[in-house]
């Protein structure tokens, strides 16, 4: 347990982070890691030697055997091989190792990881890259050095690499435009993030009790409990003692591996959580939040729970999301999406706001894909999640900022309102210059905007990638405008590109309820985008547009793109058709049993009752055996139809975009028909028949 008095010392312990370099490293060696940080500049390996040999020693201190090189591949899950510090020595002993060539290099096996054709069976090179930007740190014995992960041929197989190169893509154009503002002490600009997490505690002995959770991540068949959410007695109540211990054990382990993790809370669901971290620069934030999730899993082990990230654990409750908070900063600390006390006279937050919307507008469809997945599909589109629909909240005052820019004049704010309480103890409250919209994709929320469309379960790492390309290709779009103006011209011309700008993109623009059928028809009227599932997008990942987009900016190569398309199309039928399998085999022998033992000791119950009682009805008797067998009835059809049905989706693998399709709709549907009957039938059977735990178990039991 980490002492309060403490926790200055503590935080970060497990990180060789900025401070440990600095109090370690030669000071020119230093400087050089910095610099390479700082500036993206090239690391020499006599550099890396030095680094190297520090980081071992500070390893070993704390505990560490072995290294491992940690990436991210194309999975969605992060992967490590561990080798250990020692090498023998002729005398028999050993010596503990770790060059330069060691930290810089890695080589896995790239054949086995998801790779869209790239790499065959036979072509198993790949390498692994350090990231210095990213600390490296250490968990379980081994020191964990964060990397890119790349094919023999030079070909990304991972998400690191498309975030840096984005990353890098928007600061290159971000400094061109404020360049033009005459801004130019700036060196560079960073994205930054920060993600909060949502997710479900259960009892791990439950867990282990469902197929579905251990297969699939999520429940395929379960009546509703007699009580959901619906009294909103959950969300930011008292955190029951049991799930306190489990994140005061969770912020402790996260603190010490330097993740800076500060908000928690229950979330609206029975069982749901929430924790959220401040901002980082994008890469250590992607970094660090697949490292949450790892941690978050164990923990929840130590305490015998199960962690459960899926988007839809449940049906009927609200799902768990991963909003990406996301804003632009320059090196010398400007926030460039700061509104300030005059946003309509504010050049640089006007670029960079309107270059955001053109940006959502013009690359909704891959922005909608790069949070698309089999389980946030179920997710969008819910009550407790933003539609499918990509629309941008900016609020009552930025809309009438926006209105000046159309109409050639300074908006001129009140400047910050105090709001009364209307009880004197109380104070005043500085309002906000925004309202929260939760039923929007993407809100602007203060100096920064809210994607809220990521799923629990997957990086963060996708939409960012698009987020920051598509950003930096309106941003190059407004400096090749004002390239043909001449210094003199440029103060007045600016608003006119500006102006021009958002009118052809203000459509996104949308203040109000995203939950309603008239939004889903303005929304139509607007010629916005619904693309309510990942087969629905994928087309557009593979456009013209799309293609042009990121090779443009040297974000992938149009084969990276292609295989990319492929590894998502088979990832959701993969997914699916797990989902499929595991059903069928919950329904025909978990589910089924229960019934059959039920009946029998009903119908048992039934003659004992008629040998007593000749004359008695049996009414409810024979009203339980009528809806179970019409219920096991109608289950059986759709337990036929979901095998015919999945053994032809099987047959669909020369075509991966139709194979996604037949899964979306008629796998899933199948799967919607069959569970009716399933949660019908086992709301009628007792708990004690099921060899599963019930809804009501599951979502209740952490008192």
């Amino acid at each position: 347990m980490i002492d309060a008095a403490k926790l200055t010392d503590e935080y970060g312990c497990l990180v060789f982070n900025d401070r440990i370099m600095r109090e370690r490293l030669p000071k020119d060696i230093y400087r050089a890691v910095h610099k390479t940080i700082e500036r993206g500049t090239h690391l020499e390996l006599d550099v890396a030697n030095c680094v190297a040999a520090v980081m071992k020693e500070w390893a070993i201190e704390n505990g560490a055997t072995h290294f491992t090189h940690w990436f991210q591949p194309m999975t969605g899950l992060t992967a490590e091989k561990h080798d250990s510090f020692i090498s023998p020595s002729d005398d028999g002993s050993i010596i503990m190792e770790f060059s330069g060539k060691e930290l810089v290099k890695g080589e896995p096996d790239a054949s086995s990881f998801p790779s869209g054709g790239l790499r065959a069976t036979f072509e198993a090179r790949g390498y692994t890259a350090w990231d210095p930007s990213s600390p490296a740190f250490i968990k379980d014995g081994s020191l964990y050095i964060p990397t890119a992960f790349c094919s023999y041929g030079g070909e990304a197989l991972d998400k690191k690499t498309p975030l840096l190169r984005s990353m890098e893509a928007l600061s290159n154009e971000a400094l061109k435009i404020l360049k033009t503002l005459g801004i130019e002490n700036v060196k560079r600009v960073n994205t930054t993030i920060g993600s909060e997490q949502e997710y479900f505690l259960i009892d791990k002995n439950y867990y282990k009790q469902r197929k579905d959770l251990l297969f699939t991540g999520r429940t395929l068949i379960g009546a509703p409990p007699t009580k959901g959410q619906e009294m909103e007695d959950h969300y930011f109540g008292v955190i029951k003692p049991k799930v306190s211990a489990y994140m005061h054990d969770l912020d402790e382990e996260l603190w010490k591996l330097g993740i800076p993790v500060k908000t928690k809370h229950n979330e609206v669901a029975p069982s749901q959580h929430e924790c959220a971290p401040v901002f980082e620069t994008a890469n250590v934030a992607v970094d660090h939040n697949q490292l949450t999730m790892e941690v978050m899993k164990k923990v929840a082990e130590k305490h015998n729970f199960a962690c459960l990230l899926h988007e839809k654990p449940f049906e009927g409750i609200n799902g768990s999301g991963k909003h990406n908070n996301w804003s632009v900063c320059t090196d010398t600390g400007i926030n460039l999406l700061d509104p300030g006390k005059h946003p309509g006279e504010n050049l640089p937050f006007l670029v960079f706001l309107i270059a955001v919307i053109a940006a959502v507008d013009e690359y909704a469809p891959i922005l909608r894909l790069s949070v698309a997945s089999a389980g946030n599909d179920h997710r969008l589109g819910g009550n407790e999640a933003p539609p499918a629909i990509i629309s941008i909240f900016v609020g009552d005052e930025l809309s009438e900022v926006l209105k000046g820019v159309e109409e050639g004049s300074a908006y001129q704010g009140s400047g910050k309102v105090q709001m009364g309480m209307g009880a004197q103890v109380l104070p005043h409250i500085t309002k906000d210059n925004t309202d929260r919209n939760r039923t929007s994709p993407f809100a602007f929320t203060g100096n920064k905007f809210e994607f809220r469309m990521p799923g629990s379960s997957v990086s963060v790492a996708n939409a960012n990638i698009v987020l920051n390309t598509a950003v930096a290709e309106e941003l190059s779009k407004i400096s090749e405008e004002l390239s043909k103006y001449s210094e003199e011209e440029l103060p007045e011309k600016i608003m006119d590109v500006l102006k021009e700008m958002l009118l052809k993109h203000k459509r996104v623009l949308f203040n109000g309820n995203g939950y309603t059928d008239e939004w889903i028809e303005e929304a139509g009227k607007r010629g916005l985008p619904n693309l309510k599932s990942l087969p629905d997008a994928m087309p557009y990942w593979i456009s013209d547009s799309s293609i042009g987009l990121f090779t443009k900016h040297g974000i992938f190569t149009e084969e990276e793109i292609r295989s990319r398309y492929e590894i998502l199309l088979e990832n959701y039928s993969k997914s699916v058709h797990i989902e499929a399998l595991t059903m069928q085999e919950m329904v025909r022998k978990d589910l089924m049993e229960g019934i059959i033992a039920y009946e029998k000791d009903v119908t048992k119950e039934m003659l004992q009752k008629k040998e007593v009682l000749p004359e008695a009805d049996c009414l409810m008797e024979k009203s339980i055996l009528k809806v179970l067998d019409e219920a096991t009835s109608g289950m059986s059809k759709e337990l036929i139809k979901l095998k015919e049905d999945t053994a032809k989706a099987e047959q669909m693998e020369d075509d991966l975009l139709s194979q996604a399709g037949f899964y979306k709709d008629t796998i899933l549907t199948d799967m919607e028909n069959l569970r009716k009957y399933a949660d019908s039938a086992e709301a009628m059977v007792p708990d004690k028949y099921l060899c599963y735990p019930t809804y009501g178990q599951m979502l209740f039991s952490l008192i």
